[in-house]
């Protein structure tokens, strides 16, 4: 079977996987997916930041192995350099520790490859994704889950955070909606609240981080 063309818009993947079987499967399945491109596959204990700043993924995909906890705790060590990973869980188990490590998308390791690449390809988007059964879990000892918390936030308040995202000021986004500056203070600090966050910032960043906002 010939691998598809390589294209400019192609998703650069890093597989990291304890397991060499693991890696070798993973990089068969997803080097012949048109829109994908795997740069490379390392080990969880090999230099993670200097083979991010090699290989310059969009996401990496991280097949945490049947005993995670330590693979996990890497994750964590790592997390600071701000890529984007989805993690193959072996079981519900993992998951949220996972998530609390980092993890843009949880998904298990017997995920077919349909859901597998439009996983991917949301998280490289910005979005968090989660395996069905997971999506009901408190995944974050801060917030109950995704689907609750997008209910929370009414659909201004969604518009506010989109545009605190973007960077504007309290006054540019009562200029761009239309309303005054007291009311823009007022729904950031409604959104705050819902967010568990202390900062616009950590508004912003919890919010990428459920799917809420893209960045």
């Amino acid at each position: 079977m010939a691998t598809s063309p390589l294209t400019n818009e192609d998703l650069r993947l890093l597989i990291v996987a304890d397991n060499p079987l693991a890696r070798t499967g993973l990089v068969a399945l997803l080097n012949y997916q048109v829109g994908f491109n795997v740069v490379g596959q390392v080990a969880a204990d090999a230099d993670l930041l200097q083979m991010l700043d090699i290989y310059r993924p969009a996401v990496v995909v991280w097949d945490l192995g049947w005993e995670p906890a330590a693979t996990i705790e890497r994750l964590r060590e790592v997390r600071d350099s701000q890529f984007r990973v989805v993690a193959l869980l072996p079981d519900e188990d993992f998951a949220a520790n996972a998530w609390r490590a980092g993890a843009n998308g949880l998904l298990f390791q017997n995920v077919q490859i349909e859901p597998m690449m439009a996983a991917i390809q949301a998280v490289a988007n910005g979005l968090m994704v989660l395996e069905p059964t997971l999506a009901t879990q408190s995944l974050d000892n801060s917030t109950t889950n995704v689907e609750t918390l997008a209910e929370d936030l009414t659909p201004r308040e969604l518009e506010v955070l989109q545009l605190l995202a973007q960077g504007l000021t309290n006054k540019a986004i009562a200029q761009r909606l239309a309303i005054s500056d007291h009311t823009v203070k007022f729904h950031v600090n409604a959104i705050m609240t819902k967010l568990n966050a202390q900062s616009r910032t950590e508004a912003v960043v919890r919010a990428s981080r459920f799917g809420l906002i893209l960045l």
